[in-house]
């Protein structure tokens, strides 16, 4: 065993600041050696005695010797099973079948385990099962292995047994029912059946108690809505496939709006099909404030603060019913408002018209909108039940607390302490409560200051039910067993109602009740079952007041502030998530941060400056954010972000936690605090203030620059009338003085690539949205490291898999082109090039997911001194770490930039204080895949455990591989189809097909690597 004692040679080292000591540490000799003295002196030359045959056998000797010593590794002694468990197989991956919500995200998984450990989240692809994990639901099976979560419950701050916790709570509501006080459950959305009808049972044997629920990022206001006109408290699940035109007005669809998840309907409707010639996309308009997911993919997006983007709705509103209602814009906004509208009308049921907006007049007109046109995207079957809040029940709560009426309140899956806007009242009211108690994962902000800090179990340790949508229903099962003492939140309404047995027993019992046709096995080992889902008939609503109403909005006075969720940390639940804190978010590729982003004319007025500094790190300035109310958030960093409509900014929720977090997660601050009546959208003022931020960005470029061999677009007409040389153009080279096409030209001879499996992975722009599933799904199948803000800053980041952002320049990469094209002159090209490299005010956005391109003529093989990197039979260029010796020539000569060089040991060092550095964190590591080691050089291996494991099990069957079952990590995570992988030598697979596809290319073709990894050229329905 390795020890941890420090040892020095003098006592100067203990001096941390010693210049002399530092020196000495960077330098490798002290003196210079006298090799001029020596070799220069032909005396001393021939003196020598050693030969230079026994000069190099001792030399010989002695690396032998330091290669042994650095090769012998640290003994753990192992116990093996003493009588093996018969469903486990040593080295084989078993799988459950799981649904998870957990009052924010929610998915239908296939989580695999390996001996008894869940480690990797993948989506499960039976029929029925359509909700897809997003990036954070595939990181969650790290936060199981979290070393901050809640290990026993815990009663005033001291450990405790379950047994006082049950009579403690047991003796506070029998109080409370003798003293009539107020027994509150508060909770997050369940979309439980099983635990509705619990707290049901528990509010009829307590006629004092009631349920309260709580969102902490409110749909209120369209619940609200829909209520109104449908009588059920719901939420619209859109088909986006069935839409030729969609029109969003503040709906960031692609990303968190109304729990996310319409990516895949989406896609289908963006990939061209058809006839030749006559190919079809569906065309989508975006009226928004902030940058988001969906302005990035919208045909046609525009810039607009949410005062006229409610002027908006009810511009279409017009349009689509013929009412008259008068709007205020100015002439070009309402002109593009007016085009989308007449468009979305001639439409009819092939269009649908979609709305972020909080306020429930602007979702009536919603309603109202899409009834008027049919929508077939629009359905009242099969709602969606993911969120259920009040925001007005929950302020009663907070009054109710505050005035001392609350006796006893027991939360489940919330953290209002941190969440509420108003967490000083919540918690203000939370010290007149006679008991309080808390089922959380962590001793969090809320949990700390409970009479009772209940710890609660991670879902995938967890028995329960879903029921996401109406007619969908799902079961939760436990994939391991409980790591620490916890107990969920059922067992102990269980217990109070006096059910007599397991929560599972209460499930099983209850199944028949909500599930008929199948049975509980069948349910439980397919993880979801659909049924029949019945309708909510449509009732009728004031339509015209609710748009006479909306049209009287007035804009803010100061600047608009838009609160949204980051694609990486969504509500903040996860936010000791590494994997998460380390993601890049989409737009703005700056991880470890959030920040309130600003658009270029506003910062320039407020003198707010970003800067890219020599390291090549992004600096920005501070500001501090005051609403109409005085409230303050001090110290916020700023990102001028193009396309940011003038006048408004935007911050992620979700940041600034510092309870219950390990120090280097404790990042951002809490953008809670200034949503005021659960309202996104607040008045707000912004000073700069001294100093600059140091961001961790992993993109320095912006802009594309007409750049296009890299992102390669056209517009649907074009696309549809010209032959593909116009829009797909080849590289041309000069080959004995004549042009031929790049990929004609070879240094090298190929081999035959015919003979067994020859794996492509295929990468379509159009169906890409940046969502990042793909990244974070890499990260836990291949153990990629987290490095930590400073390393991300210095440009050591370690992900495999990086989606690039661009934006145009112009309004249009088309228009970046023509101005490319139209340089005269190098002064004219220095200067418009310098100019190219700001983006746009309101720049068209491009995601290019760019992993190793696994050349057949790599660039990075030719270089490498000692064969580490060599290319396989099946087209994956391999790296054998064990022979790496770290000279990095192979990322110097990667034209893509996909090497990743392991500057430090990441593993065992409590310098990266991540999940690596603790056994419990280590827990999700893959055995499939090696831990890098200090000084290697690693990238994308194409997964090739996966599909070497594939091609043993078709073997192990007698049977033939079958197209779709060649998954690498990112292509299984991949929810819109944007990626396939799969052997192209087989004919008749996917991929082979989109090979031969007109839109392909390969990136940066004209260098001449042949890829393996293929892209779409992205086709824009302007």
């Amino acid at each position: 065993m390795s020890s941890n004692k420090k040892y020095w040679k003098s006592v100067e080292e203990l001096d941390g600041n010693s210049s002399i000591v530092e020196a000495l540490k960077n330098n490798e000799f002290v003196e210079e050696i006298p090799t001029d003295e020596f070799l220069g002196n032909g005396g001393l030359l021939s003196s020598s005695s050693t030969s230079r045959r026994d000069f190099l056998k001792y030399v010989g000797f002695s690396t032998a010797a330091a290669t042994l010593a650095a090769c012998e590794g640290p003994v753990h002694m192992s116990i093996p099973y003493v009588v093996q468990p018969e469903q486990i197989i040593p080295g084989i991956a078993d799988y459950y079948a799981t649904t998870v919500f957990d009052g924010f995200d929610f998915a239908n998984l296939l989580v695999k385990t390996r001996e008894g450990r869940p480690i990797k989240i993948d989506n499960n692809t039976i029929e029925g099962a359509k909700f897809a994990a997003n990036a954070r639901v595939h990181a969650s099976i790290l936060s199981l292995y979290d070393s901050m979560r809640l290990k026993e419950p815990k009663i005033a701050g001291k450990n405790a047994t379950w047994i006082d916790v049950d009579s403690k709570i047991k003796s506070s509501l029998a109080d409370a029912k003798a003293k009539g006080g107020q027994v509150v459950l508060l909770t997050s959305t369940l979309a439980s059946p099983s635990t509705e009808k619990l707290i049901a049972e528990f509010t009829s044997n307590n006629p004092n108690a009631k349920h309260v629920i709580y969102d902490a990022v409110s749909s209120s206001e369209t619940l609200d809505a829909f209520e109104t006109v449908y009588g059920e408290r719901a939420l619209v699940d859109y088909d986006f496939s069935k839409a030729a035109v969609i029109v969003s007005v503040g709906a960031d669809f692609l990303g968190d709006w109304q729990g996310g998840n319409y990516d895949s309907g989406y896609a289908k409707g963006r990939i061209p099909q058809g006839p030749k010639g006559s190919q079809k996309i569906s065309r989508h308009f975006q009226f928004e404030a902030n940058m988001t997911l969906s302005g990035a993919a919208a045909d046609k997006r525009v810039a607009m603060s949410t005062a006229n983007q409610k002027q908006a709705l009810v511009l279409i509103y017009n349009t689509v019913v013929g009412a008259a209602v008068p709007v205020i814009l100015d002439a070009k906004l309402k002109a593009e408002v007016t085009k989308a509208a007449l468009q979305l009308k001639a439409a009819g049921s092939a269009g649908v018209l979609v709305s972020g907006i909080q306020d429930k007049n602007a979702q009536l007109l919603v309603l109202a909108i899409n009834q008027a046109l049919a929508s077939s995207s629009f359905s009242s079957i099969g709602t969606r039940q993911i969120r259920k809040g009040s925001n007005e029940k929950v302020a009663q709560l907070v009054k109710d607390m505050k005035a001392g009426s609350v006796h006893t309140l027991i939360m489940s899956g919330v953290n209002p302490a941190y969440s509420l806007p108003n967490s000083t009242d919540f918690v203000e009211g939370l010290k007149k409560v006679s008991l309080s108690a808390s089922f959380s994962l962590r001793e969090d902000e809320t949990a700390s200051l409970t009479t009772i800090a209940a710890a609660a179990p991670h879902y995938l340790e967890s028995w329960g039910d879903v029921s996401i949508t109406k007619g969908n229903y799902g079961l939760t099962q436990p994939t391991i067993r409980p790591l620490f003492n916890t107990k969920q939140f059922q067992d102990l309404l269980l217990s109070v109602n006096g059910f007599v047995g397991s929560y599972y027993d209460y499930l099983k019992s209850n199944f028949a009740s909500n599930v008929s046709g199948s049975t509980w096995n069948q349910v439980l080992h397919d993880g979801v079952f659909v049924g029949e889902a019945s309708s909510v008939s449509a009732g009728s609503a004031d339509y015209t007041s609710a748009a006479n109403a909306l049209s009287q909005s007035k804009a803010v006075q100061n600047l608009e502030l838009v609160l949204y969720t980051k694609t990486g940390l969504g509500d903040g639940q996860q936010a000791n998530n590494p994997w998460l804190q380390e993601f890049p978010d989409p737009i703005t590729r700056v991880s470890w941060d959030n920040y309130v982003t600003v658009s270029h004319a506003d910062a320039k007025l407020l003198k707010l400056t970003n800067e890219i500094v020599a390291n090549g790190g992004l600096d920005g300035s501070y500001a501090t954010i005051t609403t109409a109310d005085g409230v303050k958030l001090e110290n916020v960093p700023v990102i001028v972000q193009p396309g940011q409509a003038v006048g408004t900014v935007g911050l992620a929720l979700g940041y600034g936690k510092k309870v219950a977090l390990k120090e280097e997660m404790q990042v951002g601050v809490n953008g809670y605090s200034l949503y005021k009546g659960f309202n996104n959208v607040q008045s707000v003022s912004l000073t700069k203030v001294d100093g600059d931020h140091q961001f961790a960005c992993v993109q320095g470029q912006k802009t594309l620059m007409g750049r296009g061999d890299i992102i390669k677009e056209t517009t649907l007409e074009i696309f549809n009338t010209k032959d593909a040389e116009h829009w797909n153009e080849k590289p041309m080279v000069s080959l004995d003085h004549k042009e031929v096409e790049a990929t004609a030209v070879d240094l090298w001879t190929s081999f035959d690539r015919s003979i067994g499996q020859h794996f492509n992975l295929s990468i379509d722009l159009n169906a890409c949205t940046g969502c990042g599933s793909c990244v974070i799904a890499c990260h836990a199948e291949n153990n990629v490291p987290v490095v930590g803000k400073d390393e991300i800053r210095r440009s050591r980041d370690m992900h495999w898999l990086r989606i690039d952002r661009y934006y145009s320049s112009e309004e249009t990469f088309a228009g970046d082109n023509e101005r490319k094209e139209n340089i005269a002159g190098l002064s004219s090209s220095l200067s418009t090039f310098n100019e190219m490299e700001h983006a746009s005010d309101n720049p068209q956005v491009s995601f290019q997911p760019v992993m190793c391109q696994h050349c057949n003529h790599a660039p990075c093989e030719t270089v490498c001194p000692v064969a580490a990197t060599s290319h396989g039979r099946q087209g994956q260029n391999q790296m054998a770490y064990n022979r790496c010796v770290g000279t990095r020539y192979c990322a110097n000569n990667c034209p893509y930039k996909v090497r990743r060089f392991n500057w430090f040991l990441y593993n065992n060092n409590s310098e990266f204080d991540f999940n690596m550095n603790d056994d419990l964190g280590r827990m999700v590591l893959n055995p499939d895949v090696a831990v890098r080691s200090r000084g290697v050089m690693e990238k994308c291996s194409m997964c090739i455990q996966k599909t070497q494991a594939t091609i043993l099990t078709a073997k192990n069957e007698g049977r033939e591989v079958v197209d779709g079952e060649f998954q690498t990590a990112c292509s299984s995570a991949c929810t819109t189809g944007a990626m396939v992988f799969g052997d192209i030598n087989d004919k008749e697979s996917q991929v082979a097909k989109l090979v031969e596809d007109e839109r392909m290319y390969h990136l940066l073709e004209h260098v001449g690597t042949k890829p393996n990894v293929i892209y779409h050229v992205k086709v824009r329905n302007t």
